[in-house]
């Protein structure tokens, strides 16, 4: 049975990754971006005519359109609950960039409008795409490692330490427009701690410049207690050069290692025998080893992305993250940002 293909808009190109996921449905036979708009109008009608899509010249001509139904909204962050309030005024379905909002009324916003306009929703979390996270996620549910006692988890990049990114007129470095590199970065680290642990209980936080001065911060560790009192780890860099073991999960029964799986671990080659994902369990004599590549491209972790928003969107799975599943991760990240201003744990209701 053949299915008519999903039209879709883009709402800015800001955020790089939406060229990336462009790229990768180039190929999709169910879904075809047809149009785009930007209030950067030069950035704008350069990326629609790399892919082949009308520019409009205002926003409200891109939501008009009859034959679009959905829209990426890959915006600066502090635009997110302006233009999907909008979208979902217009009846278009959303699919948006991390992080949610810069602050949780951002979100509320753009709950009540999904909610008051029936549209779906889904945000774009890379990391809930990853088959190695995604086997993380299937072990934990299992018990694989018994009672869960520490989970570090690092998201890391070193844009800060490149020209070409750290300059100004980034908006990524733009206090109003995107807080900080911790609330940009470990947005994605939040979601993951959610969709494995739950909702976390309290935090502390160190984020701060360490090494440069370019951006809000550079780099970030918050510390999470969650329901179960299972302590997390989260690590975050925009100074990070090279790194190996991602995610290291220790309990009582065993312990899973996860290897190369964000962008300075990415980025280099690989030692011979390279690993991706382990598992020890007690009583056992040796590492289970698991057949995922070692050698996976970040870039194709992002690529990754739009083949289950196309599915959702077709109603044959369910969103990557909802609206609701945002907001946690923004308070999350703003709770960390309070205590590390403030010196002292911050409790999350």
């Amino acid at each position: 049975m053949t299915v008519s293909p999903i039209r879709l808009g883009v709402i800015s190109f800001a955020h790089g990754h939406v060229s990336m996921y462009l790229e990768a449905m180039r190929d999709f036979d169910d879904a075809v971006v047809v149009a785009g708009w930007d209030a950067n109008r030069k950035r704008g009608e350069s990326q629609c005519a790399r892919f082949g899509l009308t520019f409009e010249p205002d926003l409200e001509s891109l939501l008009k359109r009859e034959d679009i139904s959905a829209v990426f909204i890959a915006s600066p962050t502090n635009k997110h609950a302006e233009h999907a309030m909008a979208a979902a005024q217009a009846g278009k379905h959303i699919l948006l960039q991390k992080p949610m909002a810069l602050t949780l009324a951002d979100c509320d916003a753009i709950i009540t409008a999904v909610q008051r306009y029936g549209v779906k929703f889904s945000l774009c979390y890379q990391m809930r795409c990853d088959p190695v996270n995604k086997a993380m996620k299937q072990l934990l549910d299992e018990g694989a490692v018994g009672k869960v006692a520490l989970v570090k988890r690092r998201h890391a990049i070193g844009l800060l330490l490149s020209p070409s990114f750290a300059h100004p007129g980034n908006w990524h470095l733009d206090a109003e427009q995107n807080m900080g590199m911790f609330m940009d970065d470990a947005s994605h680290v939040a979601d993951w701690f959610y969709w494995m642990l739950g909702r976390p209980t309290s935090v502390i936080a160190e984020i701060d410049n360490v090494v440069t001065n370019v951006a809000p911060d550079d780099n970030g560790v918050a510390v999470f207690r969650f329901a179960g009192r299972e302590i997390g780890v989260l690590v975050n860099s925009a100074t990070m050069l090279a790194a190996e073991a991602t995610t290291e999960i220790y309990g009582d029964r065993g312990v899973i290692v996860q290897n190369y799986g964000d962008a300075p671990s990415s980025g280099l080659p690989r030692p011979p025998g390279a690993i991706a994902l382990k598992l020890y369990r007690a009583g056992e004599s040796d590492w289970r080893i698991f057949n995922f590549p070692a050698d996976t491209p970040h870039a194709a972790r992002i690529r990754a992305v739009p083949r289950p928003l196309v599915d959702y969107l077709h109603d044959k799975a369910p969103p990557l993250a909802t609206a609701e599943d945002g907001r946690v991760c923004i308070e999350m990240i703003l709770a960390a940002y309070q205590a590390a201003r403030e010196g002292r744990r911050i409790t999350l209701t």
